[in-house]
């Protein structure tokens, strides 16, 4: 039977020596007091940190709240603002909610699969575009919504919103 490891050395693995992250990421966590009630917070500080929640990650805030990993994860997937992989430099949401949808939001989504070169759910190989869907921003006055860089796109228009990511993308046509 092998003993646990003491406290501080399992504080020195999780937190690796010049990395401010991790203690931000602990300080969160403490401010909590290390409930499980705080997952989202915790996940949200997480994410903001690192960018996304790798499966390491996802086991040192399961460790430390003392939860489940199974928990952690099915509360990672299941709200569609956690990412579980690395975004790209730019990011664009279509809205695919059913206002949406019926505005023309699939065809929007087609183009810029075409565009882009990927599939919506993955990031361009040159890390500079993240194409994701969302089932419903709330935007339904101004649908078809897409969120490009954080600024929500209302009526989104395929000419408009093509143009617009070929200037982020350094496509100028």
């Amino acid at each position: 039977m092998t003993t646990p490891a003491p406290k501080a050395d399992v504080d020195r693995e999780m937190r690796p020596a010049g990395d401010s992250r991790r203690k931000i990421l602990e300080a969160t966590m403490k401010r909590f007091q290390y409930q499980g009630n705080a997952l989202i917070e915790v996940l949200h500080k997480a994410q903001e940190l690192y960018g996304f929640l790798s499966p390491e990650l996802l086991s040192e805030v399961a460790q430390r709240l003392h939860l489940p990993p199974s928990r952690v994860y099915g509360v990672a997937t299941f709200y569609h603002f956690f990412s579980l992989a690395p975004q790209g430099r730019h990011s664009c949401t279509v809205c695919l909610g059913t206002a949406c949808y019926v505005r023309g939001a699939a065809i929007l989504l087609r183009e810029l699969e075409t565009l882009s070169g990927i599939k919506a759910g993955h990031t361009s190989p040159d890390g500079q575009l993240s194409l994701l869907t969302a089932r419903c921003l709330g935007a339904c006055g101004i649908a078809p919504a897409v969120v490009l860089d954080g600024e929500v796109i209302g009526h989104a228009d395929r000419s408009d919103l093509t143009a617009r990511i070929r200037s982020l993308l350094g496509r100028e046509e």
